[in-house]
């Protein structure tokens, strides 16, 4: 009864959409978390913009196949997850950041990206009212969107148990048993599990599993604060990603929910490292200054409340997803960099197909960006 063809630690934006891709190919999956039920580390403070925005061929293609299956999730189960083909936007008021985004399209384009520069003037229409004070023009990616997480986890998570997947709550991963170079054993705080293949999919907890078995994983938890607004009629459409520095903050990010709601994060610099859940009186005043000088229409809403959590990081941005080279049935996938949520539904495609040996070409070109073995030496621009 114990023994499963894959197990998978970890019920997050990651470990969730695996199993319910494992289970969909007919494969015996179990899934173990220690805590109480389903996307309850970072899945549920994750603020839900999905983009495939990125630097690198692989998070874009990741990304774009995660977004199809966001986008159409509706249409083909009946769950509404709150999906909002929206967009991403990155707004450039000098002359280094219009340079640098300008050159990063060419390369977005060459991987099929659907992004454009938008001039001052059309960036005010899609975000009527920005401040035009030095506005030298934005990137655009139109297919970029939001969904909820908590309604897309639970979405998925029904779906894999549908599908014949099992899960175990309130099981801690204590010891994981090798032999001749494989796991044959999965010891929990309350019982032990065998199966061909193990991934972790642990998220802030990624480096303890590792440790497990002697492997050293560059998984570093920062902690990030985010708030949500009073919902409020429409009145803006893309995510608005603001790069610029300024005291206490690397760079923020809004946007406008389904609801209605104006969803917002920044990231703290420097980065406040460790798993610390417990919100702070800084986040607020400071967060909110730099919305409303950037976005003066945002100064009357009211903030219902904010809320911490971490982006579980690497050295150089990029998720750790493959094969170990140690442990023959162990497959990571971890350091999703604060990404899970848009990263989790196609790479849960991606980790199946390492685990059923059908990796295609541009699987293969995808996995060398998130190399296990790689030196993490580069730095993916849009982390």
């Amino acid at each position: 009864m114990n023994n499963y063809d894959v197990i998978i630690i970890g019920a997050g934006s990651v470990g969730i959409p695996t199993a319910m891709t494992l289970a969909a190919r007919k494969l015996k999956v179990l899934v173990l978390d220690s805590l109480a039920s389903p996307g309850q580390q970072d899945n549920k403070k994750a603020i839900g913009g999905i983009r495939a925005t990125h630097s690198d061929f692989g998070k874009i293609k990741v990304c774009q196949r995660s977004i199809a299956l966001f986008s159409t999730w509706q249409e083909i189960h009946g769950d509404d997850i709150g999906w909002l083909s929206n967009g991403y936007s990155y707004p450039a008021y000098n002359e280094a950041d219009e340079k640098k985004l300008k050159d990063l399209m060419k390369i977005q384009h060459s991987f099929g990206l659907n992004i454009k520069w938008v001039s001052p003037h059309e960036y005010n229409e899609l975000v009527p009212g920005i401040n035009m004070e030095g506005l030298r023009g934005s990137t655009f990616s139109p297919e970029d969107g939001s969904a909820s997480p908590l309604l897309s986890m639970n979405a998925f998570y029904f779906k894999s148990l549908e599908y014949g997947a099992d899960y175990k709550f309130h099981e801690k991963v204590i010891d994981l048993k090798q032999k001749d170079g494989k796991i044959v054993e999965v010891i929990t705080d309350k019982g032990k599990y065998s199966a061909d293949f193990v991934i972790n999919a642990a998220g802030n907890y990624a480096r303890e599993i590792g440790e497990l078995v002697g492997l050293d994983l560059p998984v570093f938890p920062d902690n990030h604060e985010a708030g949500i607004t009073e919902p409020v009629s429409r009145f803006f459409e893309p995510m608005v990603v603001d790069m610029r520095k300024a005291p206490g903050s690397a760079n923020y990010y809004f946007y406008q929910n389904n609801e209605g709601q104006v969803v917002f994060c920044i990231t703290p610099d420097p980065p406040i490292l460790g798993v610390d859940n417990d919100s702070t009186s800084e986040f607020l005043p400071l967060c909110a200054k730099r919305m409303v000088q950037l976005y003066p229409r945002l100064k009357n809403l009211k903030v219902r409340r904010t809320w911490r959590g971490q982006y579980p990081m690497t050295p150089d941005g990029f998720p750790i997803v493959g094969k170990t080279r140690e442990i023959s049935n162990l497959v990571n996938a971890i350091g999703m960099c604060g990404q899970g949520f848009m990263l989790g539904p196609g790479l849960g495609e991606l980790v199946t197909r390492i685990v059923t040996n059908e990796l295609t070409v541009d699987d293969t070109r995808m996995l060398e960006s998130f190399d296990p073995y790689r030196d993490f030496s580069g730095m993916e621009q849009f982390k």
